[in-house]
C-alpha cells in the first residue's frame, strides 16, 4: 500500500502560484499538474517539470525568484515585452538607456535591430543600444548563468524623461 502525502497531491510548484498574466494567486487542482485561474483559464506543468504552459494559447513560462518569465518563440512577443517595459519605466519617471537581451533570443531579435550608420557594431531597438548576454563568458557563478536561461532581458535606466522617445503611448 502506497501512502500519498499532501505534498504529492499537488503539482511541482505547490498548492498555489501566482497567475503569470494577472499575478493573482491561483490554486492547484489536486492530483493533477494543473493550476486554474478564474480569469485566464488553466495552466499545466510541462512534462519537463520546469515550464508552466497556458493550455489555451500554448504560451510557456519559467520561474525565477518567484516571478514568471514568458519563454518567447516569436520575435513579436519579445519585442512587445521590451516595448511594454520601456513604456512602464517612462510612466515611472525613468529613461531607458540600454537593453541587454538573453542570448537565446539573438536569432529572433537580430533582424529587427537598427544598425548605426556611424558604428556598424552599435545595434539599437526602440532607440536603445542593445547587447546580448554572453553565455560563453560566465558572469561569475552558476546562479547568474542560470538566470539568463530564464529571464528575457534587463533594461538599464536612469532618472529623467527620455530624449526623443517616439514610441511611448499613453494608455
Amino acid at each position: 500500500m502506497r501512502i500519498v502525502t499532501s505534498a504529492q497531491q499537488y503539482p511541482i510548484f505547490g498548492s498555489e502560484i501566482s497567475c503569470p498574466h494577472c499575478l493573482q494567486p491561483i490554486p492547484a487542482l489536486i492530483l493533477t499538474d494543473t493550476y486554474l485561474c478564474s480569469r485566464h483559464g488553466a495552466f499545466e506543468v510541462h512534462r519537463n517539470g520546469i515550464d508552466l504552459v497556458h493550455l489555451q494559447s500554448d504560451r510557456q513560462w519559467r520561474r525565477w525568484n518567484n516571478e514568471w518569465y514568458r519563454q518567447h518563440t516569436h520575435p513579436d512577443g519579445i519585442r512587445f515585452e521590451i516595448h511594454e517595459s520601456i513604456d512602464r519605466l517612462y510612466t515611472q519617471g525613468y529613461r531607458a538607456v540600454k537593453v541587454t537581451i538573453a542570448h537565446r533570443y539573438m536569432d529572433l531579435v537580430k533582424p529587427y535591430l537598427e544598425v548605426s550608420p556611424i558604428n556598424s557594431n552599435l545595434q539599437r531597438l526602440y532607440g536603445l543600444s542593445v547587447e546580448f548576454n554572453q553565455p560563453d563568458n560566465p558572469i561569475g557563478d552558476d546562479e547568474q548563468g542560470d538566470r539568463w536561461e530564464i529571464i528575457n532581458f534587463e533594461i538599464e535606466k536612469e532618472l529623467g524623461t527620455p530624449k526623443g522617445y517616439p514610441y511611448f503611448r499613453s494608455f
